[in-house]
């Protein structure tokens, strides 16, 4: 892990606990790659095991939102943030799990151009606005969703997705995080 991932200079945890070097393993296994969003966290294990563990209990974990629902959250809110790193990582997400890379770039470029259906238009919707001003969020955007068959524990999802998110674009740009290169050429 001696690539330089972000701009700032946080050498990796030398050496690194046994249980996250076999995350980082998995991670290799499964993609083909370590991202370099995890490999940004190996300064401090507790951030990396806080980073990865809200991860995977929004976007893996049990919810009612496929995971395709939640990458394109993730890259609606990082396209409204400029975050290039989850633009492109997650792009990649959205043009794998739902096999159309013209869906993928859309995504990233501009949802509202994409052929999306009422429903995921909803949500993605209530995610832009939850994005530029969650302030603003009234009993009405949320019931745009229940018309949609949205629940409320949908809802929620939806909105620990964007919170999430803001979070992640915010650290990502503001540390300079380069997207690691496979992702331009995934699922395309």
């Amino acid at each position: 892990m001696t690539t330089q991932v972000t701009k700032l200079n946080l050498p990796a945890v030398d050496p690194l606990p046994e249980r996250t070097q076999k995350y980082l393993d998995l991670a290799q296994q499964k993609l083909g790659m370590v991202p370099n969003v995890l490999q940004a966290y190996l300064f401090d294990v507790a951030k990396f095991d806080a980073f990865v563990g809200m991860y995977n209990d929004l976007m893996l974990g049990d919810s009612a939102l496929s995971k395709l629902e939640r990458e394109m959250i993730a890259v609606v809110v990082s396209s409204i943030n400029r975050c290039w790193y989850c633009q492109v990582a997650h792009g990649a997400a959205v043009r794998e799990l739902s096999g159309d890379p013209a869906l993928g770039e859309a995504m990233v470029m501009n949802y509202r151009a994409a052929p999306l259906d009422a429903r995921t238009r909803a949500m993605l919707d209530f995610a832009a606005l939850v994005t530029e001003a969650s302030a603003k969020v009234s009993e009405g955007d949320r019931d745009a969703l229940r018309v949609h068959g949205f629940s409320e524990r949908d809802i929620f999802d939806i909105i620990a997705v964007v919170g999430f998110f803001s979070m992640s674009n915010r650290v990502a740009s503001a540390t300079g995080m380069e997207p690691n290169p496979e992702y331009h050429a995934m699922a395309r």
